[in-house]
């Protein structure tokens, strides 16, 4: 039979580990299709054989390339076994962010079936450069089975910062769409930092994720609306994030982020308020 869905799953541990959100997002995306997992970190073997179950091929080295050095590598795995053919949709998400929350199928299917070629969860209205999110990018074959694709793919190597990575494969794959010609479109724009800053909205407005980077931004203030997503999300879910943040973050931190004390969450965000009279002269 075939199979419809395939996710190139990008990870990242500073910790050289699969935590348990990780294999939780893996084990999630393998009951919808099959799923190859690049990880940019030295995961021992012991390790890495515990999500094996779940996927077509596991492997992680450090490659200092980034989540678009895991899809590339992802991709050419998937290229070079003759297996693209196989699918309608291939996906490349990336674990910088915790999830799914909640069931993602209908989401799935609900941008397969719109008359994009190309789709993401999140867009980024950037004046120049607008451009789909790059931890979730989903893709029928006229793109993912292209030549320009395996060129654009193929050209990916290291870079010296983030901000590149950014202009030439974040910004520069949905450029790629644009030069080509390519539908494509997102659940919902959110500008700048707000898709790390505004986790209750990106809950409503359908979005099954939180960024990782939404636990450490201002000065912890932030958790309360965590801890509102966390407890509207599914049990499954909630325990592996959690049990994945306390990998990464520790425990003493989480109990500190996630506190229901108002005195503390008052406390923390005027110290926040502060800081950013103090810094940016607001």
């Amino acid at each position: 039979m075939k199979s419809k869905r395939l996710f190139l799953i990008a990870g990242y541990s500073a910790h050289n580990i699969i935590d348990a959100s990780l294999e939780y997002m893996v084990r999630t995306f393998s009951r919808l299709g099959n799923v190859i997992l690049i990880m940019d970190s030295d995961v021992p073997e012991n390790n890495l054989s515990t999500i094996k179950p779940y996927v077509l091929y596991a492997n992680a080295n450090r490659h200092n390339e980034y989540d678009f050095g895991s899809y590339k590598r992802a991709y050419m795995y998937a290229r070079n076994a003759r297996i693209l053919s196989h699918y309608d949709f291939v996906y490349m998400i990336n674990d910088s962010v915790y999830g799914p929350l909640k069931p993602i199928e209908k989401i799935l299917s609900d941008m397969e079936s719109s008359n994009n070629d190309a789709f993401g969860l999140v867009k980024n209205p950037h004046r120049n450069h607008p451009h789909i999110q790059s931890w979730f990018i989903g893709m029928r074959p006229n793109v993912f089975m292209s030549k320009w694709f395996d060129e654009f793919m193929n050209s990916i190597t290291r870079q010296s910062d983030k901000g590149q990575i950014t202009k030439l494969y974040e910004q520069g794959f949905s450029n790629q769409l644009s030069t080509n010609n390519i539908k494509w479109d997102c659940i919902c724009t959110i500008s700048g930092r707000g898709v790390y800053n505004n986790v209750k909205k990106l809950y409503k407005l359908n979005i099954p994720f939180i960024k990782k980077a939404s636990f450490t931004r201002h000065n912890g203030c932030l958790g309360r609306q965590i801890l509102y997503v966390l407890n509207k999300s599914d049990v499954d879910a909630r325990n592996a994030i959690l049990r994945g943040a306390r990998q990464t973050f520790g425990d003493k931190y989480i109990d500190w982020l996630l506190t229901k004390n108002p005195f503390k969450i008052m406390f923390r965000c005027m110290k926040y308020f502060i800081h950013k009279i103090s810094t940016e002269k607001i």
